[in-house]
């Protein structure tokens, strides 16, 4: 009688991962470019908090000459692409040009071999996209 229960228990052992890969929903697989949240999150929700997150960091707008691109920096920036290339296909439909705009800059900006001259003139064409979407998502 107890190795019936063995064998019982066993068997319910190595199937149980079986059952709960199975039961996962498909939003859980979707391809992750950054930590935290749900990707079932509201896509404006989403990038505009990291944008302003972003901004605590940054030299106000109209100032980017002034910018000091550290490391915390940087890493703010990359956060930004991440949440952008993860949620900004969901943005509504006008903003997609923006949120090219903003992956476009980010791609160089979250980098630290990029010459600084580069990197003013893509913060300010960051700012412009990353305002766009601000706007187009309290709208």
């Amino acid at each position: 009688m107890f190795h019936v229960h063995v064998k019982r228990l066993v068997t319910v052992a190595l199937a149980l991962p079986l059952l709960l890969a199975a039961c996962q929903d498909d939003a859980s697989s979707a391809v992750k470019y950054s930590t935290g949240g749900d990707p079932t999150d509201s896509p404006c929700d989403r990038v505009v908090s990291i944008i302003g997150y972003a901004d605590l960091l940054l030299e106000p707008e109209g100032q980017e000459e002034r910018q000091d691109f550290q490391d915390a920096v940087l890493g703010r920036v990359a956060e930004v692409r991440g949440i952008t290339l993860e949620f900004g296909d969901r943005l509504p439909a006008e903003l997609h040009g923006a949120v090219q705009d903003v992956r476009a800059a980010t791609a160089g900006l979250a980098r630290s071999d990029v010459p600084r001259e580069r990197q003013v003139e893509l913060l300010k064409q960051y700012r412009g996209a990353a305002g766009r979407i601000v706007a187009g998502c309290r709208d």
